[in-house]
C-alpha cells in the first residue's frame, strides 16, 4: 500500500484542477497560429472596408499572421453577420459591425441569428458622426432656426437618407420626436443618390455620415447644420451639435468587431486588448480622424453593454415611428 500524506493528496488534486487552465493559457498565448478571417458585410471600397483594412494591417503586424478581409455583402449586413454567428468560437473568424447590428433586431423579425445570444462584441473600434445637412437655399443655418422654421411650417421639411432603417433614418425620427417637429423621411438606395437630390434642391435636408457629405459643404453645394453626436467632432470642432439645441439627443455610427458567442474569456480578452492597442496607436488615430471618425478601442464588456443599450434605444424609436422595411 502506498502511504500518501493528506497534504500531497491536496497538491495532486490542485494540479489536476489547474492543468486545463494552464493548457488554456498556453493556447491563448500561442494564438493565432494561422490566418484570421475578418468578415466585412459590405462590398469592397466603402467606409467599413476602409476601417477593416486599417485595423487588419495593424493586427497582422501584432499577431504575425495574415488577417484576411473577406467581403460578404447582402441582406442589410445580416448575411455576413450570420456567417460570424455560425462560425467556431475560436477567434479565427471575426466580423465588422456597424449600427445595423443593433437596429436589425427591431426591423427584421426573422433574423437567422439572435444578436444577444449568438454574437459577442469584441471591441468598438471607432465611431462616425452623423451630420444634418441642408441645401444652401434653406432659410436656416442653426438648429434653433431649423426647429423654429419647422414649427411655423409643419409640412415644409423632408429629409433624405441612404435608406430605410439606417442609423441616419432613425436619427431623423428621433430628432422629430424630441424636437416636436414634423419631418418627412425620403429613403434612397445609398448616399450618392440622396446627395445628388440634395445638391439639385429636390430635398431640403439630408442626414448622412459626416465624412461622406462634408466635401459638398466645402464646395458650397450643401451647408451643415449640426452633428448628432453627444460630443463635438475632433476633426471638425466648429460644427455645433443637435444636442446643444435638443438636450439629450445622441446618435452615432458605432463601428466595431464582433465574434461568435462562446469564445473562451481569456481569448476574447486577448483579442480585445490587441485591437485596443492597434486602435490607440498614433498612426491609426490620425487615419481615422482623416476619415472623420474617432477611435474608441473599448473592452469586450464595454462594447457588449453598448450593443444591448443601443438595441433597446433603436427598438423604441422603430416602434414609436412605426418603421417597417419595404
Amino acid at each position: 500500500m502506498f502511504n500518501i500524506s493528506p497534504r500531497r493528496v491536496i497538491l495532486m488534486a490542485a494540479a489536476v484542477l489547474l492543468a486545463p487552465t494552464f493548457v488554456a493559457a498556453q493556447a491563448v498565448e500561442s494564438w493565432p497560429d494561422k490566418p484570421v478571417k475578418l468578415i466585412v458585410p459590405f462590398p469592397s471600397g466603402g467606409p467599413t472596408d476602409t476601417v477593416a483594412r486599417i485595423i487588419s494591417t495593424g493586427l497582422q503586424t501584432l499577431w504575425k499572421q495574415p488577417v484576411v478581409v473577406d467581403y460578404k455583402p447582402g441582406a442589410g449586413t445580416t448575411l455576413g453577420t450570420n456567417i460570424v454567428a455560425k462560425s467556431p468560437a475560436d477567434g479565427y473568424t471575426l466580423g465588422m459591425a456597424i449600427t445595423a447590428l443593433t437596429i436589425n433586431p427591431s426591423l427584421q423579425a426573422n433574423l437567422p441569428y439572435d444578436t444577444k445570444k449568438d454574437l459577442v462584441g469584441v471591441s468598438q473600434v471607432a465611431q462616425a458622426h452623423f451630420g444634418l445637412f441642408a441645401h444652401p437655399s434653406q432659410p436656416f443655418n442653426t438648429m434653433p432656426e431649423l426647429i423654429a422654421y419647422a414649427k411655423k411650417n409643419p409640412n415644409a421639411l423632408s429629409y433624405a437618407t441612404p435608406g430605410t432603417g439606417t442609423g441616419t433614418h432613425l436619427a431623423g425620427e428621433m430628432l422629430a420626436s424630441m424636437a416636436g417637429i414634423r419631418l418627412l423621411h425620403i429613403p434612397y438606395k445609398g448616399s450618392a443618390p440622396a446627395q445628388q437630390d440634395m445638391i439639385g434642391g429636390r430635398v431640403p435636408l439630408l442626414f448622412d455620415v459626416l465624412f461622406s457629405s462634408m466635401p459638398f459643404v466645402k464646395d458650397n453645394r450643401m451647408k451643415i447644420i449640426a452633428l448628432s453626436s453627444p460630443k463635438r467632432a475632433v476633426s471638425n470642432p466648429e460644427i455645433p451639435l443637435i444636442a446643444e439645441a435638443v438636450p439629450g439627443f445622441s446618435a452615432v455610427s458605432a463601428i466595431g468587431i464582433i465574434g461568435p458567442a462562446g469564445m473562451p474569456p481569456a481569448l476574447l480578452q486577448k483579442i480585445s486588448a490587441d485591437i485596443g492597442q492597434v486602435v490607440r496607436s498614433a498612426e491609426v488615430v490620425a487615419r481615422m480622424q482623416q476619415l472623420g471618425m474617432e477611435t474608441v478601442g473599448s473592452t469586450s464588456d464595454q462594447y457588449n453593454a453598448q450593443i444591448r443599450q443601443d438595441i433597446d434605444k433603436w427598438a423604441a424609436i422603430v416602434k414609436s415611428a412605426g418603421i417597417k422595411l419595404e
